[in-house]
């Protein structure tokens, strides 16, 4: 019997778009990049603590060549992939034998996070590692909130269902890593505005990639969500969060592919 389709709740033409404006606006010197630079941190991190030296090593989704630099001054032959330029995590990846493939920030909008995960895990080494990092759940609850007051009675979708930690343990043990580990962090950023909140969401690749987007909020909608953005807020600022979920797992030596 064939395998059923994954529900498509995001649109990949909308998905690359909004990268590719991501790639644009990280161009920029005044960028925001606080969630890829917590992200590459995080795995340089991980890697020490684990005292895993791999010799090779697959890097998705990381525009700010940190991770790709920090890894090849330790002598790492690195390959890096972009979903903007081409690279499709929902197919079998047309390289393997990675003893690293390090997943930074793109899983959120993949339809088939299932799939995705166990391409990842054929193109690695007998023993090697995922380290998959992405916004996930209870991220952006202040703009929530905002979008429900601009929509008033007729609530639109604005922003993505979002991967929980449960949700992320069941993944990797579906996609049969060895030793799974799942944990979240919190990222608080201060914003003066609204409008500099969806400044940075766009700049970082947040946007919204929705197979249905919904209409769009409309200059009444907008003043009503500057509004209660600023009334979240205190001293000119408001608080908003992004949780970052960290999915890791190794390929068994033996057994499976």
């Amino acid at each position: 019997m064939a395998s059923k389709a994954p529900p498509r709740i995001f649109s990949p033409a909308r998905r690359i778009a909004a990268r590719r404006r991501m790639l644009a606006l990280q161009a920029q010197p005044d960028a925001p990049r606080y969630l890829i630079d917590d992200m590459v941190e995080d795995v340089l991190e991980r890697l020490a603590f684990l005292r895993f030296d791999p010799e090779t090593a697959l890097i998705v989704g990381d525009y700010s060549g940190e991770l790709a630099g920090a890894l090849s001054a330790r002598g790492v032959r690195v390959t890096e992939a972009e979903p903007a330029k081409g690279f499709a995590e929902e197919q079998p990846y047309p390289f393997e034998g990675f003893d690293l493939i390090a997943s930074l920030g793109t899983l959120d909008t993949v339809n088939d996070v299932p799939g995705a995960l166990l391409h990842m895990r054929r193109a690695l080494a007998p023993g090697g590692m995922v380290i998959a990092s992405f916004v996930s759940s209870g991220s952006l609850p202040v703009l929530r909130d905002v979008m429900l007051s601009a929509d008033g009675d007729r609530p639109s979708p604005r922003l993505h269902p979002a991967i929980d930690v449960r949700a992320g343990a069941q993944l990797l043990q579906r996609a049969l890593f060895a030793d799974p580990v799942t944990d979240h962090r919190p990222l608080d950023v201060a914003f003066r505005s609204f409008d500099r909140l969806v400044g940075d969401l766009r700049a970082l690749g947040l946007s919204n990639v929705l197979a249905d987007p919904g209409p769009p909020l409309g200059k009444a909608g907008r003043a009503r969500a500057r509004e209660a953005f600023a009334a979240a807020g205190e001293g000119g600022r408001t608080v908003e969060r992004f949780e970052i979920l960290t999915l890791s797992g190794w390929k068994p030596s033996t057994g499976s592919g």
